[in-house]
């Protein structure tokens, strides 16, 4: 009896140990500590910024960030670290998934989920968000009166159960001062996050440009190794930066050019969508109920199967709703000057690619004239090496102890001896410069 009491109890223990992990108490919703933190626990830092631009770090784990965003795994692997995705923005029923260069974010309609929001380079991006969001907050506030916004301090795990009264506002054109229409709270996260990254990469391009081409100028003038590798170096950043560009292109052209795309990520209209129909099955539930149960017994099986569920799928709902309103005019609007933008920006680079080429066939050019004038130094110390060597042949057999009738005469073969050598030398020099007038005629050289 007591081995089967203890079991009891570590059967409880453990049921309550994993209930805690998948529910994600409020003892897991922490800040981040200062401590290395331990691989392999599935736990991550998420930085959380709701409507109203309040911000808190928690630590929460791939199952809950699933249930809260209505994420897959295979959705959440994208913002993964360790694993190379290139970038991308995707669009899901309650989410929208961003890996941009070093953004990785979950937006919904209600909040931002940040992962690396600890990275330096970050921050700016994390200030700059904050304060769109609580323009953002203002501008709705200023033309609806004060609306309450998602109750922060509420339990992480919670959030499903909260009243949609809370999370939904009306779907009305609110204004900022200017009379500009206010985005909806999905579009200013993703706005920012953009321009983010366009301005990034700008700048690293125009940054790239700033130091390529004085380089270039020189190596034209002054061929040198220290040159010659500085190039290299700016072709190395030239051909990396050009990739992370061309990648973010391609992915804004995609979205572009698919309306059911763009369409998923209108995620204000469908909680309002999805609030309106839940207000609407609430008001007809009764009558519904008893409409349907009269029903069921004069309809045959068949049909009777089709109506077992009443009220329907509101995500299948919600989703064939916004597929026959592709009405995607506003997001195309806030995407294009960014993907122009990104254009422009790898057509900079496309042109100092181009440069670097035009100055690496300048290079070999010369390359190649100077390989040119070696070999014509070449052929001429060739042929005076010929014929110095012939002369130099003839004057030693003519001095080498021989008796020919040439120096018979002591004083006489002195004088032949003189006018043999100067006769030789006088020779080899004409001989050299009918060969090189032969090369410049035969334009050898």
């Amino acid at each position: 009896m007591s081995s089967g009491g203890d079991y009891h109890r570590l059967l409880h223990k453990s049921k309550s140990h994993i209930g805690q992990t998948n529910d994600f108490s409020p003892n897991q919703v922490r800040p981040l500590p200062t401590g290395p933190r331990k691989k392999s626990t599935g736990i991550q830092a998420w930085m959380l910024m709701n409507k109203k631009g309040e911000a808190q770090v928690v630590e929460a784990g791939k199952y809950a960030i699933m249930r809260r965003t209505g994420l897959l795994a295979r959705d959440l692997r994208v913002l993964d670290p360790i694993l190379s995705y290139p970038s991308t923005i995707m669009g899901r029923e309650k989410a929208i998934v961003i890996n941009l260069e070093h953004i990785k974010a979950i937006i919904t309609g209600l909040e931002v989920l940040l992962l690396n929001s600890r990275d330096p380079t970050v921050m700016p991006f994390i200030e700059e968000l904050q304060n769109r969001i609580q323009r953002f907050h203002h501008a709705t506030i200023a033309q609806k009166g004060d609306v309450d916004g998602l109750n922060f301090s509420k339990e992480f795990s919670m959030l499903e159960d909260q009243d949609e009264s809370l999370k939904v506002e009306e779907k009305t054109d609110v204004k900022n001062q200017d009379g500009s229409k206010v985005l909806p709270f999905e579009f200013v996260a993703l706005e920012a996050c953009l321009e983010t990254v366009c301005n990034c990469l700008e700048s690293e391009a125009i940054t790239l440009e700033q130091e390529a081409y004085p380089t270039l100028d020189k190596l034209t003038s002054v061929l040198s190794t220290l040159n010659l590798e500085r190039v290299r170096q700016i072709k190395s950043r030239l051909i990396e930066i050009s990739g992370r560009v061309q990648k973010v292109k391609d992915e804004l052209e995609h979205l572009l050019d698919d309306d059911e795309d763009m369409a998923q990520m209108y995620l204000t209209e469908k909680l309002v969508y999805s609030s309106n129909m839940n207000e609407g099955d609430d008001m007809d539930d009764e009558s519904s109920q008893s409409n349907f149960d009269d029903r069921c017994s004069i309809l045959s099986d068949d049909e009777g199967q089709n109506l077992e569920n009443p009220h329907g799928n509101h995500t299948s709902s919600t989703q064939s709703y916004m597929n026959k309103n592709l009405d995607v005019k506003e997001l195309e609007m806030l995407l294009e000057p960014y993907f122009v933008q990104i254009d422009g920006t790898l057509n900079k680079l496309s042109t100092l690619r181009e440069y670097v080429h035009n100055t690496e066939d300048f290079i070999n050019i010369m390359l190649d004239d100077k390989q040119n004038k070696l070999l014509q130094m070449g052929v001429m110390l060739t042929t005076a090496t010929l014929l110095l060597t012939a002369f130099i042949i003839s004057v030693g057999y003519l001095s080498i102890n021989v008796r020919i009738a040439l120096f018979n005469d002591n004083l006489n073969g002195e004088k032949n001896w003189l006018w043999t050598a100067g006769g030789g030398s006088i020779g080899c020099i004409v001989l050299y410069l009918f060969a090189y007038s032969w090369y410049k005629y035969k334009r050898l050289i």
